[in-house]
């Protein structure tokens, strides 16, 4: 019998323990990469196992046996052993310790290379027994504190630490030599203080990570619902170590400094499975990183989950099940376009269906999707891309971004020859997409003949649920949303006033608002007339588009956004 390979370590253990078939196997690996939960808890979900059965077989895996953690009286010595950030990154509590020895208990099967790792980061021979999810998570906020504790609370037994250490002070940046600075990454402190800053990244809910290295700083921001946030800042000789780190962990060549530099970050965060895309820049105080966080527990990429207003939800699913043309979406960066095609993707996925994309870089894996990561560098364009998608027999072609006229004649010929084609453009709304084609060098009547949609859409923030509170607004902003203030009578508004579950910004969280354009007769006569963008947008208006900012207005009057946030995206 063919032997099954799964590319999760728990799921390889539970098959080749015989305590789920293949089919099962198979059925849970596409749960977990279609929603990025995690393999013991969709386990749970579908009860093939109780939690004790998991447990007894997770413990097997890792050479001990289960305890109940309850029970186990945990001396505050042994306590102290763990760093609260390494507790809480790893999901570990430590249970015994001796001057060479550490028992971690946890509820997950960890990777050899975590287990090496946190040997490393504890300086100790580590083995582990298994508890229970609730108990471990329990004994995490007991001994370590409330986990909303803030970042600089966190960090401070780190930097004294840092400053502790000797082969840190010596370490002079730019004049040491190519072991120096590996040394460097690789010390302990180091290590632990990136997997701090990357833990606090996904427990707030961060899209990107930046660490800008200045003349007297090293600064670290978040991105968080679009708004960046600083972090307490490390001391700045951190900066050639803490760099040097997450190159070494993104596979990129920490010798080369003096050009940019692109890369992938796979970890388990506290029990879930992160992707970081990263970036280097070479600036004139060092090299400026920033990663692209790509949680998939929180990106569900399905339609239903977007958002979108039940008529442009019908008449969107509508259009992407057509045999053939184009179907465009347009915003500004970080507007959620991705997410949306994604999410297209995903509901024509099937097994009758040969899906292509061409993406520069490949934000998610999806199963049963050919996806090739587009390299300019070394010659691999979109276009001669889409020219070789052709040649492979699909149906559905997606293309990151039309950015020139090869790769627009090129998308339109795959529509006029019967494939279906998904793609972005960088214009401020829906009607904007057919005069940019047009200033490309696109012939109108290609444009009226293949393009049956345009979606434009941004993502404003939506009020924070635990501090909401009402207010009534002033006239002159109504005027400004262009909302008669006699129509509204005494509806309130509503607002966010700040408290610890939005870190005090009264926002929690993104919500898409859009407007759909479709190519109908009198839009496609107007696209033939080459008449302006003004024109084209009017009589969608006449019949029946709602625009962006209407589109705002109605987030606004259901209390999920703020008129200051609607009246800054429109």
């Amino acid at each position: 019998m063919a032997t099954v390979e799964f590319r999760d370590l728990l799921l390889q253990h539970l098959h080749d323990a015989e305590l789920i078939s293949p089919d099962q196997g198979a059925e849970i690996m596409d749960e977990h990469e279609r929603t990025g939960k995690a393999v013991r808890a969709i386990v749970l979900d579908m009860a093939l196992l109780t939690e004790d059965q998991l447990l007894e077989a997770i413990a097997e895996a890792l050479g001990g046996t289960v305890i109940n953690l309850v029970a186990t009286d945990v001396p505050q010595r042994v306590i102290k052993r763990v760093p609260g950030s390494v507790a809480r990154m790893y999901s570990v509590v430590p249970v015994t310790a001796d001057e060479q020895r550490l028992t971690l208990a946890t509820y997950d099967l960890l990777d050899p290379g975590v287990v090496d790792e946190l040997a490393f980061v504890l300086s100790a021979d580590v083995s582990f027994v298994c508890a229970r999810e609730e108990d471990v998570k329990a004994y995490l906020s007991r001994f370590y504190g409330d986990s909303s504790e803030s970042v600089t609370d966190m960090l401070s037994a780190l930097e004294t630490e840092l400053q502790e250490t000797e082969d840190l002070m010596d370490f002079k940046g730019e004049e040491g030599n190519l072991q120096d600075i590996e040394s460097a990454a690789n010390l302990a402190p180091v290590v632990r203080f990136v997997n701090l800053v990357l833990y606090q990244a996904v427990k707030d809910r961060a899209s990107d990570i930046h660490f800008e290295p200045f003349e007297t700083e090293f600064k670290i921001r978040y991105r968080v619902d679009g708004a960046l946030y600083e972090m307490a800042p490390p001391p700045k000789h951190l900066a050639l170590p803490v760099t040097s780190r997450i190159k070494v962990i993104s596979g990129l060549n920490i010798a080369e400094r003096r050009l940019p530099q692109d890369g992938r970050i796979q970890l388990n965060v506290a029990g879930r499975s992160i992707d970081f895309r990263v970036s280097t820049l070479p600036t004139q105080h060092g090299e400026s990183v920033v990663l692209r966080v790509l949680d998939r527990s929180t990106v569900q990429l399905d339609l239903e989950n977007l958002g979108m207003p039940d008529d442009v939800y019908t008449d969107f699913g509508d259009d992407i099940r057509k045999p053939n043309g184009i179907v465009v979406v347009t915003g500004p960066t970080g507007s959620g376009k991705t997410t949306t095609l994604y999410s297209a993707l995903r509901r024509l996925n099937t097994v009758d269906s040969k899906l292509l994309t061409a993406e520069e870089p490949v934000e998610y894996d999806i199963e049963g999707i050919i996806q090739v990561s587009v390299n300019e560098a070394i010659g691999l364009t979109f276009a001669g891309t889409l020219r070789s998608f052709l040649r492979q027999d699909p149906d559905i072609i997606m293309v990151g971004e039309i950015r020139d006229m090869e790769t627009a004649e090129i998308a339109i010929q795959a529509s006029l020859t019967g494939h279906l084609v998904f793609s972005t453009l960088h214009t401020n709304d829906a009607a904007g997409a057919v005069t940019r084609l047009i200033d490309m060098g696109v012939e109108p009547f290609l444009i009226a003949s293949t393009l049956d949609s345009v979606l434009g859409q941004r993502l404003v923030r939506t009020i924070c649920t635990h501090c909401k509170a009402p207010y009534k607004p002033e006239p002159d902003l109504l005027q400004q949303l262009g909302i008669n203030p006699e129509m509204m009578g005494d509806q309130p508004f509503y607002f966010g006033e700040g408290c610890k579950n939005c870190n005090q910004t009264g926002y929690r969280g993104r919500r898409g608002i859009y407007e759909y354009l479709r190519v109908t007769n009198p839009v496609r006569s107007l696209i033939i007339d080459r008449k302006p963008t003004i024109i084209i947008r009017d009589k969608a208006v006449e019949l029946g588009m709602r625009t962006l900012r209407d589109d705002g207005v109605r987030c606004v009057l259901d209390g999920s956004t703020t008129v200051e946030e609607v009246l800054k995206y429109t």
